[in-house]
């Protein structure tokens, strides 16, 4: 089983975790894991004032703080993974990389946003939902 996790460094991030390494335990065999975190791209203003190398080194850091505790729970039950950290829109980074990657199952952490701020914002998850042509598990 193909299973891409979406890591927001938020607390549901860390649940959604959790929720692998207890499906993991169920297969049969390891899953192929692929640990995904997207960074919304910083405005063209800003990476010209910061420069390639420094917008990199933002990205980058960013992506690292985000993952460091799922990527814990994942080595601590001895799940091997790869991750990717692309910068653009997270619902289409996540499908597109789901596609890439011939993944069977999508899982990612819901932060829990009111209904009224989910519409006017849109929820990444509802918006993985629409895109995906596979299964998605959001946890709470």
């Amino acid at each position: 089983m193909n299973i891409l996790l979406a890591i927001d460094g938020s607390s549901a991030s860390d649940r959604a975790a959790r929720y692998v390494v207890q499906l993991a335990s169920q297969l049969s065999q390891p899953p192929t894991l692929v640990l995904v975190n997207v960074s919304a791209p910083l405005l063209p203003q800003a990476v010209r004032k910061l420069g390639r190398k420094s917008t990199a080194e933002y990205y980058a850091s960013n992506s690292e703080h985000a993952v460091r505790k799922a990527r814990r729970i994942l080595e601590r039950a001895g799940l091997a993974h790869d991750e990717f950290f692309p910068v653009g829109d997270a619902a289409a980074e996540i499908t597109r990389l789901a596609d890439k990657h011939d993944v069977d199952l999508v899982v990612m952490g819901s932060r829990g946003q009111t209904a009224l701020r989910s519409l006017i914002l849109g929820s990444v998850a509802t918006r993985v939902l629409a895109l995906s042509k596979v299964p998605l598990t959001v946890i709470r």
